[in-house]
């Protein structure tokens, strides 16, 4: 079993079973696990990101009406089926947020994009693990609030890596 394998296991315990797990009540009574993409070596690298001179404040939407405040920290390059597109990494007090939607958004992912915590490296450098993308909590019921992925971060591109589209 690999570490991305256990992980998996270990969050899919997490939502079925603990008292702060996103699910109600009525779905963990029904919930048989996550779905997932299959682990994509190529979606996980170290990147340079090139990090903005001005941070300029970002008030992200919620799905609930409200706002987060972010600033726009910088935009990284990689490469997805040979297509090279990029991505805007955010900060607040709390780390760094990689929100994105990509093109199977409604049919294999989630509508409002997927999440990721980039790792900072020395030297303005990233972590980035697509396999670890996740559903926002917005996903699993509306007791939830999230922020709305921002037009910058909408790829053209397929990302079959991590969390797929929740369905009950």
């Amino acid at each position: 079993m690999s570490e991305l394998d256990v992980f998996r296991a270990e969050k899919d315990e997490f939502f079925g079973s603990h008292p702060q797990s996103p699910l109600t009540r009525e779905q963990k009574g029904d919930f048989r696990g996550l779905k997932y993409f299959p682990e994509n070596d190529s979606l996980r690298f170290e990147t340079q990101a090139r990090e903005f001179p001005v941070k300029e404040g970002l008030d992200m939407r919620t799905s609930t009406g409200g706002v987060q405040h972010y600033e726009r920290f910088g935009r990284f390059s990689f490469s997805v089926e040979g297509e090279t597109v990029e991505l805007t990494i955010y900060r607040n007090e709390h780390g760094y947020f990689l929100p994105f939607v990509d093109s199977l958004a409604g049919s294999e992912t989630y509508p409002a994009g997927r999440y990721l915590e980039p790792e900072p490296l020395p030297g303005g450098r990233f972590f980035i693990d697509f396999n670890l993308a996740y559903n926002p909590y917005c996903a699993y019921n509306e007791m939830w609030s999230c922020p709305v992925t921002p037009a910058e971060n909408r790829l053209k591109v397929a990302i079959r890596a991590g969390e797929m589209l929740y369905r009950e």
